[in-house]
């Protein structure tokens, strides 16, 4: 036998025995091939796939492993479910983050709804609560207390004061309106509390809770 058929064979042997043992070593011990071409599903969130020679391995973003032959049939539902579960997830969140814009505000023993705004004035007031403020009364329609700390602003001028607005007027005076009216200052807006009734004409304490 000449030499160079005797190379190719010693090179065709030891292919096949190099195919046949990755192929065992991830059918039968879960392994990632070593030879191999990876897809990415999601963008790798929900699992990869892994193309083999002969097998095809499913590296699922739990860690886990699923290697089939080629020829066999597989398909991943049960995975692939859970990227509907990590959407169901974000969503949980962002509504509970939304429940998180929602305090209660206590006056005169009687508790009151607020719905707060989505910015960073307010993560950073939520971060203060609870708070008890003696708050002062002021024009007949508001009122306010200056706070210990500032606050992040993004002021504007809204033209209209309703009834119940929550309002942060420079970047430390929290105001309490409770009368609606048109006003030219500027202000960043907190939130509003429902049903806010008219309040008397004197200093109140007022408290904030989550």
């Amino acid at each position: 036998m000449k030499k160079g058929v005797k190379i190719f064979l010693v090179i065709l042997i030891i292919l096949i025995i190099t195919i046949l043992v990755d192929t065992a070593q991830s059918k039968f011990f879960d392994n990632r091939p070593f030879i191999k071409i990876t897809e990415d599903y999601n963008d790798g969130n929900v699992y990869q796939k892994d193309k083999g020679i002969f097998v095809y391995t499913y590296n699922f973003s739990d860690g886990e492993k699923v290697t089939v032959f080629r020829w066999e049939k597989y398909a991943p539902p049960a995975k692939e479910k859970k990227l509907v579960d990590l959407q169901k997830e974000e969503n949980n969140i962002e509504s509970e983050n939304k429940m998180n814009f929602n305090i209660n505000v206590v006056i005169d023993e009687k508790t009151y709804n607020a719905i707060l705004e989505e910015n960073k004035t307010v993560q950073s007031f939520i971060n203060m609560l609870p708070q008890e403020y003696n708050m002062s009364e002021l024009n007949g329609n508001e009122k306010y207390i200056y706070l210990d700390q500032t606050l992040p602003t993004n002021s504007y001028n809204p033209k209209h004061i309703e009834k119940g607005d929550i309002m942060l007027y420079g970047d430390n005076c929290l105001v309490v309106f409770y009368k609606s009216f048109d006003t030219s200052y500027s202000y960043t807006k907190i939130g509003h509390i429902e049903n806010l009734p008219d309040l008397e004409d004197k200093n109140i304490t007022i408290k904030f809770e989550k």
